[in-house]
């Protein structure tokens, strides 16, 4: 794996998964990432006890693990003068500060961007943030699944005209995800252009922001239409047969996504054991195919319903046609693709435990980097300050005073 980050270092003041998860990427693609938390607690990530429906058990933190691996930890007491002096000392020595403080706690704790500059005029400032940096919310917390997931028109995109509820994110920490890739890729443009110009910039991202993106296409489609985006509804007729979800014999589903019906329409059927529809006048092209689509979906969710998914497997092995298996998150870990490409990863904790984790997604040099633990609380402490120029006599004064863990 080609460590395309290498030689970068970043000094990171954040908590939970959506902006640690941004420098975890980093360190993985080979960024130095120091990780400064709370003296007392660490990161408050560390003492969540459950993602809401998943017991956080097991023996690994892997939600922890998730958005810290390859870092190292401090814990300081930002409220100190002492502590907010070394805090400067590595921010002198940094490339980037990435925080995901509200603006009031970083006016507060003296770490917003004129505080940091003054001691590193060079350093890319980064804020994560849940509605943005400006705006009547700027200075209002959040979560993915407030303002990426409900805000940004995510959820009722989703919805279904019959669902009772609001769909949940469908995943712990989804826009989280979505948006620490978004302010990673954010961080190294701005290198780049530090690079190219001298100029050190800004990064702002938001979860809302990342949500609007995420919807864009459906965004433009709203906006030109004066429509709010809804889902096309489940069991209606019409439309193309050959884009939808089937259900097989034994409750697994195959996904076929042929947006160019006509093309793929004679070999569909046949595959399907459906002959006679190969050459039957009323799917005679693409129009007519759309036309009359709930009479061949019909046909077609029959067809699939006679045979189990590995059937289905075989029998599509060699069709032309854009299809897939609908996996769940343990299919998706074994799938042969996964498995070929590195998209998961083996690791393992300080005492050995080993977990996996899901790799970055963007890979350098055509290898999958791997991924490496996340720190224990302040593990990496001593280190950092020997690196500061602190004795131990001086450490151990600033531990007596609780300036440090």
């Amino acid at each position: 794996m080609t460590a395309v980050m290498q030689g970068v270092r970043i000094l990171e003041v954040a908590e939970h998964t959506f902006v640690p998860a941004a420098s975890a990427l980093l360190a993985d693609w080979g960024a130095e990432v120091i990780k400064i938390e709370h003296a007392e607690r660490g990161d408050a990530m560390r003492g969540l006890a459950s993602s809401g429906t998943v017991s956080l058990g097991g023996g690994v933190h892997v939600l922890l693990e998730h958005s810290n691996r390859g870092k190292q930890s401090l814990g300081l007491d930002l409220t100190s003068d002492d502590g907010l002096d070394i805090l400067y000392k590595l921010a002198a020595t940094c490339d980037v500060f990435l925080t995901n403080k509200l603006p009031s706690v970083r006016t507060k704790l003296k770490v917003d961007v004129d505080d940091i500059r003054a001691h590193n005029p060079n350093i890319i400032y980064v804020r994560g943030t849940g509605q943005g940096e400006r705006g009547p919310d700027a200075d209002r917390g959040s979560y993915d699944a407030l303002a990426y997931w409900n805000r940004a028109g995510i959820a009722l995109g989703c919805m279904q005209p019959d669902d009772e509820f609001v769909p949940a994110p469908p995943a712990p920490a989804f826009g989280d995800s979505i948006g620490a890739m978004t302010i990673a890729g954010g961080i190294m443009g701005a290198l780049f252009h530090r690079e190219r110009t001298g100029e050190a910039t800004i990064v702002d991202v938001s979860l809302l922001g990342t949500g609007i993106w995420s919807m864009g296409a459906a965004m433009a489609l709203s906006l030109q239409h004066e429509v709010p985006w809804r889902p096309p509804p489940r069991g209606t007729g019409g439309g193309n047969p050959l884009v939808s979800t089937y259900r097989t014999k034994d409750d697994h589903f195959v996904s076929l996504c042929c947006l160019q019906p006509a093309r793929y329409w004679v070999e569909a059927c046949h595959l399907l054991g459906l002959s006679e529809l190969a050459d039957d006048e009323r799917f005679a092209d693409a129009a007519k195919i759309i036309e009359n689509g709930a009479i061949a979906r019909e046909r077609f969710a029959q067809s699939f319903a006679e045979r189990t998914i590995d059937e289905w497997r075989d029998r599509l092995g060699d069709f032309s046609g854009q299809w897939t298996v609908v996996q769940d998150t343990l299919e998706a870990a074994v799938d042969a693709q996964t498995i070929a490409n590195g998209y998961v990863g083996a690791c393992a904790t300080s005492d050995g435990t080993s977990f996996q984790l899901a790799t970055a997604p963007v890979q350098f040099g055509e290898e999958p980097a791997p991924p490496r633990r996340a720190p224990e609380f302040n593990e990496h402490g001593d280190a950092i300050l020997a690196g500061l120029g602190f004795d131990w006599d001086a450490v151990i004064d600033l531990k007596v005073r609780g300036v440090v863990a």
